[in-house]
């Protein structure tokens, strides 16, 4: 799976959450359990937690094996 900052966060961690949701977790992304969470995008999250969006696609691809 190649993440882009529209892909959505549950499509990650029903891919391998195990691998991402430490990622998201570090960026205070505590609730990966909450349907709205699920269901934004990388980019989306990252503009509600002030993180650098193109950042987080290097790490989750990174983890991810891409």
């Amino acid at each position: 799976m190649k993440v882009t900052v529209d892909t959505i966060i549950g499509d990650i961690l029903d891919f391998n959450g195990e691998a991402a949701a430490p990622i998201f977790m570090g960026m205070g992304m505590h609730c990966l359990g909450c349907p709205s969470a699920r269901g934004e995008s990388v980019g989306q999250a990252c503009e509600v937690h002030g993180v650098n969006a193109e950042e987080i696609v290097e790490q989750l691809n990174a983890a991810l094996g891409n």
